[in-house]
C-alpha cells in the first residue's frame, strides 16, 4: 500500500510562509492498494493538485473510492475542484457517512448542490454514487475496511484498512480521545481497534495548553495521540490535523518531542508529524519514507 499525504492542516487553510515546509493545505490523503484501487481518505484542499498531478499523467485512474470522516468544510472543500470529477470517464464511490446531524442521506448532495458550488450534482461530468454497506466491515479492491465512530461534534468517523498484502493502515481524525460527556468510543476501543496497524494517523491537533478553551472542540492533545499510539503499537504514528495557527517551527518542536516519545515508549515504530507531500510505503513489516523531507 503507497499512502500520500496531500492536506494536513486541519479546520482552515493556512497558506503563507509560515507553513510552507508542512503545508497549509486542509486534510486530504490518498492511497494506492495493492491491486491499484485508489482511496481517498477525506476530500479537503489538498485533494485539488493531486487531482491535477493525476490528470497530467500516463494514465489518469478511471475510478476512486472517497471514504469521508465527516462533512466538516475543511474535508470536503477540494472535492468541487479535484480535476477528474470533471472528465466524463471518470467514477466516483463516495461511501457513507455517519452523522448526528445531516440534512440529506446523500453526502454528495451537499458538496455538489448548485449553491455552495456552481454545479449541481445533476450536470456534473463524473459518474458518481453512494455505496450502501450492510455492515460495519466491507471490502474495496483488494482491501478490507473497518469503520468506528470518533468523537467530535456532530459525528466523526475513522477507519481501518486492512490491503492484501498485508499492509494495513488506521485512520482516526477529528477526535478528542477524552471529550467532555459520554464518548461515542474510548481510547481502549480505539486502540484496539488500531492494534498492530502499520501507518496510524491521528488527530493532534491540540497542545495541553489549548485545554480547557478547546474542551469539547472534537480534537486530541498531542500526550493524547501519543498514549493512543503506544497502546495500539503500529509500524508508524503520523500525527495529523494541525491546528491552522500553528507555524512550521513550532510542527518542528512537536516533531521533536514526538520521536524522542517514540524512541523511548514505542516497541515497534516512529512518530512523526504529518507533511503535505510525503508519500510512504507500507508492507506487512515495514513503514518506509519514499517520497519527501
Amino acid at each position: 500500500m503507497d499512502v500520500t499525504f496531500h492536506g494536513v492542516r486541519g479546520s482552515i487553510p493556512t497558506p503563507g510562509p509560515q507553513t510552507m515546509r508542512y503545508g497549509g493545505n486542509t486534510v486530504a490523503v490518498s492511497l494506492v492498494l495493492a491491486d491499484g484501487t485508489l482511496i481517498l481518505l477525506d476530500a479537503g484542499t489538498g485533494l485539488r493538485e493531486f487531482g491535477k498531478t493525476l490528470e497530467l499523467s500516463d494514465t489518469p485512474p478511471a475510478s476512486a473510492h472517497l471514504l469521508l470522516s465527516h462533512l466538516h468544510f475543511d474535508h470536503i472543500l477540494g472535492l468541487p475542484f479535484f480535476a477528474p470529477m470533471f472528465r466524463e470517464d471518470f467514477e466516483l464511490a463516495v461511501h457513507p457517512v455517519v452523522a448526528d446531524r445531516a440534512p440529506e442521506k446523500d453526502p454528495r448532495k451537499l458538496i455538489f448542490n448548485g449553491i455552495h458550488t456552481p454545479m449541481g450534482l445533476e450536470t456534473l461530468p463524473a459518474r458518481t454514487y453512494v455505496a450502501q454497506h450492510e455492515n460495519e466491515v466491507w471490502t474495496i479492491g483488494s482491501a478490507r475496511i473497518q469503520r468506528i465512530a470518533l468523537n467530535h461534534p456532530g459525528g466523526s468517523q475513522g477507519f481501518r484498512i486492512d490491503d492484501a498484502d498485508g499492509s494495513s493502515l488506521t485512520y482516526l481524525t477529528d477526535n478528542e480521545l477524552h471529550p467532555p460527556g459520554a464518548p461515542r468510543s474510548t481510547p481502549e476501543e480505539q486502540a484496539r481497534f488500531s492494534a498492530g496497524t502499520g501507518m496510524l494517523i491521528t488527530d493532534a491537533q491540540l497542545l495541553p495548553q489549548d485545554i480547557p478553551a478547546k474542551r469539547g472542540w472534537g480534537h486530541s492533545t498531542l500526550p493524547e495521540a501519543l498514549q493512543l499510539g503506544r497502546a495500539a503499537q503500529p509500524l508508524c504514528q503520523v500525527l495529523f490535523h494541525h491546528d491552522p495557527d500553528r507555524t512550521d517551527d513550532q510542527l518542528d518542536v512537536i516533531a521533536e518531542q514526538a520521536a524522542q516519545f517514540g524512541e523511548e515508549e514505542f516497541l515497534r515504530g516512529q512518530v512523526v508529524v504529518a507533511r503535505e507531500g510525503t508519500s510512504y510505503r507500507l508492507e506487512s513489516e515495514s513503514c518506509e519514507l519514499i517520497e519527501g523531507p
